[in-house]
């Protein structure tokens, strides 16, 4: 799942639901490739009732689609603790080590954040356009190295839900850890940054 460079991300629609689940398709097959599920545990459901989901902790773990919510298939896993201006996601891989983590940027008007590999350097910045819904990884340059752009699921859908869909386009192939990482960002950008 990871040796790949383009993924699409397609969220499950749900009437009052209180977690996500995404499916990670092939652009070109449509074929599923893998499952990208919130699991933040009962509290924070039931805090979601009260609070601003954005503030809250939150876990996603990503599947194989071959075996989807097998508990011991993990790819790896997305975690946000609480937080309050600036949040910071951290990216574990299938054995529960840090492989890396987001730091959203402070002050942006479309939405930005960090990609820091586990020795703390700096993989990517996430930048947004002003509408909010096209991101580019860039480098340290400011090279393009891949595109996060929302497809539009059709008028009905779009007014009626909040399910989105993302193609994530990276330019090149990456090491399995650096296209983690990448694949993360991708998905935090509506995960764990659009939702509401």
């Amino acid at each position: 799942m990871l040796n790949r460079r383009t993924y699409f991300i397609r969220e499950h629609v749900g009437l009052l639901k209180l977690s996500d689940t995404y499916d990670i398709l092939d652009p070109e097959t449509k074929q599923q490739i893998g499952l990208a599920k919130e699991e933040p545990g009962l509290l924070i459901h039931v805090l979601r009732f009260l609070v601003n989901k954005q503030i809250l902790p939150t876990k996603v773990l990503v599947y194989r689609a071959d075996s989807a919510e097998d508990p011991s298939d993990v790819q790896f896993s997305i975690h946000r603790g609480f937080t309050f201006l600036r949040s910071k996601i951290i990216i574990r891989d299938a054995s529960g080590n840090e492989v890396g983590w987001l730091k959203s940027k402070m002050l942006s008007l479309g939405g930005a954040f960090y990609v820091f590999d586990a020795a703390g350097n700096e993989v990517a910045m996430v930048k947004g356009d002003w509408k909010g819904w096209n991101f580019r990884f860039l480098d340290k340059l400011e090279n393009e190295m891949g595109t996060i752009t929302k497809k539009w699921a059709g008028l009905g859908k779009e007014l009626f839900t909040s399910a989105d869909n993302y193609l994530i386009d990276l330019k090149q192939s990456h090491a399995p850890d650096k296209a983690m990482l990448l694949l993360a960002a991708g998905l935090a950008v509506d995960i764990v940054y659009k939702e509401k």
